[in-house]
């Protein structure tokens, strides 16, 4: 259904699946300051992300020992957001990806989720890297619509390489400087400023 307009409150919606979520200087909510959000889900029922810049310091060995070989670095688990804490979201980027891999599901382009049931051995020629992440960040019907009209979201195109960057801390204002202009700008807002 990704690209597809889909009616929602009367109006035509595009899926967002693959998209950027980069949250403004407006956004109140504490679990999502300066938070970039990749969608990995965008249906009328509602969304689900994750956050790609929040990492922790719990090794992937320490809780999935089998996958950390594919894990980029920083190879440690990253807080996907706020909702199923426990639970665990695997992002993955494919070397080839127009070749069908069994548990691989596309999100956009050589990026997709990967099913950790699987055995990590059997895709060690096709994945380029994982990123795992403990939780998700979820919005009901028109939730996120919602948020994003009242400006506290700027929804971006993402690169393929935005999921597995280094220096996740930087990827903030690295997103934001790229888009150029007055959203440039926006990357050198102090973040101890708060907006009425």
């Amino acid at each position: 259904m990704q690209g597809e307009g889909q009616a929602i409150g009367g109006r035509a919606m595009e899926s967002m699946t693959g998209r950027l979520l980069v949250a403004t200087p407006a956004l109140k909510d504490p679990n999502f300051d300066r938070t970039v959000v990749l969608l990995v889900a965008h249906e009328p029922g509602g969304a689900l992300g994750v956050v790609l810049n929040r990492a922790t310091e719990v090794p992937v060995a320490d809780v999935l020992g089998d996958w950390s070989d594919l894990a980029r670095y920083p190879a440690v688990l990253f807080e996907g957001g706020p909702v199923q804490p426990e639970s665990a979201i695997c992002l993955a980027r494919m070397r080839h990806p127009i070749k069908p891999v069994k548990g691989f599901h596309r999100v956009a382009g050589a990026v997709g989720t990967i099913d950790l049931s699987v055995d990590p051995e059997r895709l060690r020629e096709a994945v380029g890297g994982i990123r795992v992440f403990a939780g998700y960040s979820g919005w009901g019907a028109g939730q996120l619509e919602e948020e994003i009209e009242q400006g506290s979201w700027f929804v971006l195109d993402a690169l393929p390489g935005d999921a597995f960057v280094d220096r996740p801390d930087d990827l903030w204002p690295m997103v934001l400087r790229r888009q150029g202009g007055m959203m440039a700008a926006v990357a050198h807002f102090p973040p101890d400023v708060a907006l009425n």
